[in-house]
């Protein structure tokens, strides 16, 4: 069951993002991302502070010394594949000062499109691997933990999505490369089952990495963006998403350790 679960986890966060960008113009999907931005942001600070690392740091197998070790490890190896241009593959969306929905220079783009979906494979492969690990730790951290990815991956998608029909694709293959991208969770879910399940003893720092990922992305790449609208409004609707977002974590939490 514990792979099923692996398999419908992985799979949601790919189908959600296509079918929402399908269903929307993409002058809706620039209104909407800003808001989806504040949202995974409180989501992902929620999950990784208030349920991965407090299960991590429960576990009596590794010490508080070497998870915070590897929670820095983590933070600096993210940075590092950042600088790689790997992990943050362009969030490109509207109000981060790129405007590419309006005058995107589009041999720029062209050039990047295909460097996007490479990108977006390689973070959502290791989104699956974290995923499986934390099912494999525990159901309840696991449906935690794909909650936090599915609704950070939804704005990436749709502003990779964007990205991709900036770069000349039709909104067919847009969707379809979105799709083929979004299934690499669902390969690093399968592998991580089988290659990360006899290794019970490295789960909390598999959490520990995870909580670094979801942390670094929350500060590194989505809170720069929302830093961009700084009127009272702007910033009310932003702190009003993060506050709906760490109270989708409490209330799925505290459901989850109910059953």
């Amino acid at each position: 069951m514990t792979l099923l679960y692996i398999v419908i986890a992985t799979f949601a966060g790919g189908l959600l993002s296509v079918v929402i960008a399908a269903s929307l113009t993409v002058a809706v999907l620039g209104k909407v991302v800003h808001h989806l931005v504040s949202l995974s942001t409180g989501v992902l600070l929620g999950t990784a502070l208030l349920d991965v690392l407090p299960e991590a740091f429960e576990s009596k197998t590794a010490s508080p010394q070497s998870l915070f070790a590897c929670l820095l490890g983590g933070l600096l190896f993210f940075f590092l594949l950042e600088k790689a241009e790997l992990y943050r593959h362009g969030h490109h969306h509207e109000g981060d000062e790129h405007h590419h929905h309006h005058g995107f220079d589009r041999q720029q783009a062209g050039r990047g499109g295909w460097s996007v979906i490479m990108g977006d494979s390689i973070h959502n492969f290791c989104d699956g691997i974290i995923i499986a690990a934390a099912f494999l730790a525990d159901t309840r951290l696991g449906t935690v933990t794909a909650l936090a990815i599915i609704a950070h991956e939804i704005p990436q998608e749709v502003g990779d999505y964007i990205v991709l029909l900036n770069a000349g694709f039709s909104r067919g293959k847009a969707l379809f490369y979105n799709a083929v991208s979004g299934m690499a969770a669902v390969v690093g879910g399968v592998i991580g089952y089988f290659i990360v399940g006899p290794w019970e003893a490295m789960f909390p720092y598999l959490l520990v990495v995870a909580s670094s990922s979801f942390i670094y992305v929350a500060v590194a790449d989505l809170i720069p963006q929302l830093q961009h609208r700084l009127s009272l409004r702007g910033t009310l609707a932003q702190l009003a998403w993060m506050g709906a977002g760490l109270a989708i974590v409490v209330v799925a939490v505290s459901q989850l350790h109910e059953h």
